[in-house]
Order: structure tokens, then C-alpha cells, then sequence
């Protein structure tokens, strides 16, 4: 799928893709970037292993914020993998939701598999940023 050395070809399509699958409301299809047994942790936590643990991360996040837009801001290409900017956008109107608006920029640090995909994803966001932001005026 993706050349890891190709930020203008291959690595950009990936990115692209992967991008608008988060917008796309199917944390199946937000899975599919992943290699079979490829992981997804974000901000330091245990990582969720497995494009079904990855699936319901994703919904997670799509259950959350149904209105939810993710950019991407950036990429550039390092080692064996990638380095991918973003910005969330979404109001947390789901179940239990405190129906703020979020906006929240962050990145992933990608390793590529030999088939292409993301083998490893490590990603961060400032945390105390988006609670902040989540909870605002629910205190």
C-alpha cells in the first residue's frame, strides 16, 4: 500500500485514506490501515492489538463525536515509517455526551509493515486540553 520513503505518492494516499476513513463513521474501514496484528495506542496508554481492538477505538471516538471531522495536517516520512499531524473537530452529542464542541490537534507516529500498512501507531494529544474542552461549563 504504502512506500514509508514516499510522502508524495504511496505514504500521502495512505494518509489521505486513513484520514477520510475517521470521518467515514465505519471504525471497520478505520481498522483495514492497520496490518492484521498492527496496534494502536494513543497518549501512552496499553495499545489496543488487532484491527478489531482498533475498530472499537475508533467507534469509540465515532460514537462520541457523531458529527465528528478529522484534517490532516501534516506528514512527513521517518525511518521505516511516518509521522502523521491532525486535527479533530466534533460535537459530544452521544450517549452520555456533554454536547460541547472539541477541537484537539495531535499526531502518529507510524511504523509501516512490509505490506504497506501501519504495523504501530503511537499516538498523542494534549489530554487536559480536550477535557477541558469536553467538560466546559458541566462543572
Amino acid at each position: 500500500m504504502a512506500d514509508p520513503a514516499d510522502t508524495s505518492g504511496g505514504l500521502r494516499r495512505l494518509a489521505e485514506e486513513y484520514t477520510a476513513a475517521w470521518c467515514g463513521g465505519d471504525p471497520a474501514r478505520v481498522a483495514s490501515f492497520y496490518a492484521e496484528d498492527g496496534s494502536l495506542s494513543i497518549n501512552g496508554a496499553a495499545p489496543a492489538v488487532g484491527r478489531e481492538a482498533i475498530a472499537e477505538v475508533a467507534c469509540g471516538f465515532m460514537t462520541a463525536f457523531p458529527d465528528m471531522r478529522v484534517s490532516m495536517d501534516g506528514l512527513r516520512s521517518e525511518g521505516e515509517g511516518a509521522f502523521y499531524q491532525w486535527t479533530l473537530t466534533g460535537t459530544n452529542t452521544g450517549p452520555g455526551g456533554t454536547g460541547n464542541a472539541v477541537r484537539v490537534s495531535g499526531h502518529e507516529g507510524w511504523k509501516i509493515g512490509p505490506d504497506g500498512l501501519i504495523a504501530e501507531s503511537k499516538g498523542q494529544f494534549d489530554e487536559a486540553e480536550y477535557q477541558r474542552q469536553l467538560n466546559a461549563g458541566t462543572e
